[in-house]
């Protein structure tokens, strides 16, 4: 047997659900990548603005390179029916965190190929964190291809897997690039309710769900938060939507199952939890990227979202919350949601408020109000 077959065997092993060997030779998308961060689509992310020569020539991260290995992971899971007053987290986040498990795993994958090819073989490892532009190579290793919704996607498997890598000198077989098969499919752009791809296979991740309920730090843009829906951590729409996934087959590896207690989250329990209690919620949880006050930012806009009233006694004490970020928000969804409660509560918040920011938003809504009126 190849070295090259004893990888893939052990690789599938380990639980890779897809693996490909490509030349660790420059990449023609680095062009389209600095043009894309030029484009400033890649919003407050200014760690991808970094290391553009690294990205372009994975030589540079791992020098005497030869082999890129690019490898996938699946983690589907069948996403539950949502009421108005429940959340929805992408299903690659309502298991554990993918980078420990998978990082666990490709350290077991290089031991093997260091005892396999000889001690003295050079080369790292990638799950996420590495300026790597890793849809590309995996696209140039056969492991699917660069989608209009800028997924990478298998014809057999469709896009919900991670991707890492492992770029080392070794010289191994190398398999054919995957081809494109979107065709004139454009569904997974007509489905973007905040409109976030200005063109096929361009994604502008200011206007994404996921950019904005994870990476963005700030207040999300007003006219961005009716389009969020009920989406609280990420979203995947625009692969719900995409014929390659209609029947998804739900990943194998147990620690990528839902948690029961993110599987339908409670908005309502949501907004009260403390850090604590969030701390507790989502432990070992990629989730917890946004941190306590961007988490409860995106469930006020959720609660703004739903139209149900019933949400307004647990809004009007989240005006009390520590948080100016949560305040801010809290007082957009009261406005959306309308009452004489909510109109009071909004009312009395704005005698006592002295955050800048949380007093606009305070007015703002009441001006809702008059319009109705």
């Amino acid at each position: 047997m190849s070295l090259t077959a004893q990888i893939r065997r052990k690789a599938r092993d380990l639980g890779f659900t897809a693996i490909g060997f490509t030349p660790a030779t420059p990449l023609a998308g680095a062009q389209f990548y600095a043009h894309w961060v030029a484009m400033g689509y890649a919003g407050q992310m200014h760690y991808l603005e970094k290391y553009l020569d690294k990205r372009e020539d994975p030589r540079k991260l791992v020098p005497g390179a030869r082999t890129a290995i690019c490898l996938g992971m699946d983690y589907y899971q069948p996403s539950p029916e949502t009421g108005p007053l429940h959340g929805q987290i992408a299903c690659y986040a309502r298991g554990d965190d993918y980078h420990e498990l998978i990082k666990k795993r490709l350290a077991e994958l290089w031991k093997f190929m260091l005892e396999t090819a000889g001690a003295d073989t050079q080369g790292r490892y990638f799950v996420d964190t590495a300026p790597v532009l890793e849809r590309e190579l995996a696209q140039r290793a056969g492991l699917g291809w660069w989608g209009k919704n800028t997924c990478l996607i298998d014809k057999r498997r469709g896009s919900y897997f991670f991707l890492a890598e492992i770029i080392t000198d070794l010289e191994l077989d190398y398999d054919e690039p995957a081809p494109d098969h979107c065709g004139t499919c454009t569904l997974c752009l007509d489905a973007c309710p905040t409109d976030a791809f200005p063109e096929p296979y361009v994604l502008d991740a200011t206007r994404c769900i996921s950019y904005l309920s994870i990476e963005l730090k700030e207040s999300i843009p007003r006219d961005l938060r009716q389009g969020m829906g009920n989406w609280i951590f990420g979203c995947d729409i625009c692969q719900q939507v995409c014929p390659w996934n209609r029947k998804p087959e739900p990943a194998t590896e147990p620690s990528y199952k839902s948690r029961p207690s993110l599987d339908n989250p409670s908005l309502l329990d949501l907004i009260q939890l403390d850090h604590d209690a969030f701390n507790d919620l989502f432990r070992r949880n990629p989730a917890k990227r946004p941190k306590r006050k961007g988490y409860l930012r995106n469930v006020a806009v959720a609660l703004g979202n739903s139209g149900v009233r019933e949400a307004i006694p647990v809004l009007i004490a989240a005006l009390d919350d520590e948080e100016p970020l949560v305040r801010a928000h809290v007082a957009w969804a009261l406005g959306q949601l309308g009452g004489n409660e909510a109109k009071e509560a909004l009312r009395q918040r704005l005698t006592t408020e002295e955050d800048a920011e949380v007093r606009v938003e305070l007015e703002e809504a009441l001006t809702l109000f008059q319009k109705s009126s």
